[in-house]
């Protein structure tokens, strides 16, 4: 029989508390009881719905404990304040595997998908944990560390963050041995008086809490990259490198996208290194790149990163693909709705540029969330990479993008509706078959809601 992840024992003296009913193993633990499984221990967290309202639920779903501030149901685990609970048996379940390698990313575009491919190599190493989806908050991180089981060997955190000092507690809380910024940009910006600097700076927070020679894994090729470097270098950091120029630990030489993968040429400590990976956005080039060296400074062998990398799909609303079929034909779908903003949007434009195609190119877009006065340019200066990368038709939603629906050419004007739910018809009814369709933007202004459309012609809903 498996050892359990948490006995009501190790529960009471991580985090203080006192055990109401009889003692119990749990195998898990939960925040939420539509994702519960038999087993688990229940966190009733405060919020929206006070989550002990669920403990009942959750015990009717098998759960073995609760980890309450309030009486419960069944056996619990009583404490003060269960968030604060769940940070200490966070920090517990860190200093129960001493021996893990813990890596921690962040960055203002990438950082899910980027953990996500490192946790794939972490897994063919050895015993692995990581994050789960976007498991990146003051509640998403301790609730991966209490996840995380005691004989862990590496382990992988993302870490995100919409304003200051978010991002410093948590690093803290995971204590890496190694850390990754993927890229700074222009997001939450409406948050920092001092716009993309005050950005850079709370990125840079993730090395505060950096184990003693860690490393600090950077992008050479952005413009925050000096102001990062000190901050690494200031916390004690050894920092890596990546980026297209001569000089970096992993250079990108070329990346070449076909179909439904792409061609990646690169030198890794100097050495040359051609591999295949799973991706054609042409951001991945150097995703790949941050991807080998996070994974070397997690004690993972280079063939285990490159088959990593040679076998991690796009995950769903970050890139992934759907063939659709539709009379006469079919069309394919590029699912980027989970997230946007300028820097993102202008990788996937290019990207989409770039990709071959006997129809036509299609966007569907949405707002760009959280940019403060500066929203409506940003949204408008997309009309520019539009146009460079020769898309036929623009479809735009939201308050935001009727900026960029102004300012494009009226030839590539699709259409123009205040919502996604709006617009989602006229994109379904538009595309044909050969086309190219990508859907993008944040997930707050509900772009996914025209990747469903456009999916539902697949089985015969065309509206």
């Amino acid at each position: 029989m498996a050892e359990p992840l948490w006995t009501s024992d190790e529960i009471v003296a991580a985090t203080g508390g006192q055990l109401a009913g009889k003692p119990f193993s749990a195998t898990g633990v939960s925040i939420d009881t539509r994702t519960i499984e038999p087993g688990d221990l229940f966190v009733a967290l405060g919020g929206v719905r006070d989550g002990h309202e669920f403990v009942e639920q959750a015990m009717g779903k098998g759960a073995a404990g609760a980890l309450a501030s309030q009486p419960a149901p069944g056996s619990a685990v009583m404490v003060a304040d269960t968030l604060q609970a769940l940070e200490k048996l966070g920090a517990a379940a860190r200093g129960r595997a001493a021996k893990a390698r813990r890596g921690a990313i962040t960055g203002s575009v990438g950082k899910t998908s980027v953990t996500q491919a490192v946790a794939a190599g972490l897994k063919l190493a050895g015993r692995w944990h990581s994050s789960v989806r976007s498991y990146n908050n003051h509640i998403g991180v301790p609730l991966t560390l209490a996840r995380m089981p005691r004989d862990t060997e590496r382990a992988v955190f993302e870490i995100g963050m919409n304003h200051a000092e978010e991002i410093r507690p948590l690093s803290r809380m995971v204590r890496p041995h190694a850390t990754l910024v993927t890229t700074v940009g222009p997001v939450h910006t409406e948050a920092f008086e001092d716009g993309e600097t005050g950005v850079a700076r709370a990125k840079a927070e993730v090395f505060d809490g950096l184990e003693p020679g860690g490393v600090a894994v950077l992008n050479a090729d952005n413009r925050w990259f000096d102001l990062l470097k000190a901050e690494a270098e200031k916390a004690g950091a050894e920092v890596r490198t990546f980026g297209t120029t001569e000089g970096c630990d992993a250079r990108l030489i070329d990346f070449q996208p076909a179909d439904d993968h792409a061609f990646v040429q690169a030198r890794f400590h100097g050495k040359g290194l051609d591999f295949p990976i799973l991706q054609t956005g042409l951001h991945w080039g150097l995703n790949a790149m941050a991807v080998l060296l996070m994974l070397e400074a997690l004690d993972v062998d280079l063939g285990d990163s490159l088959a990593a990398l040679g076998s991690f799909e796009p995950l769903a609303g970050r890139g992934a693909e759907q063939t659709i079929p539709v009379k006469g034909g079919h069309f394919t779908l590029i699912d980027e709705s989970y997230n946007a903003n300028p820097v993102s949007m202008a990788s996937a434009i290019a990207t989409l540029g770039a990709r071959p195609t006997a129809g036509r190119r299609i966007v569907a877009l949405t707002d760009m969330l959280e940019l403060g006065a500066e929203g409506p340019g940003f949204h408008a200066a997309l009309a520019e990479p539009l146009v460079a990368a020769k898309v036929d038709l623009v479809f735009c939603a939201g308050p935001l993008m009727k900026s960029l629906y102004d300012a494009l050419p009226s030839t590539r004007r699709g259409a123009y509706a205040e919502s996604a739910a709006d617009i989602a018809p006229q994109v379904a009814r538009a595309a044909e078959p050969g086309d190219l369709v990508m859907v993008k933007g944040s997930n707050g202004s509900k772009a996914g809601l025209i990747a469903q459309a456009l999916v539902a012609l697949g089985s015969g809903e065309r509206g």
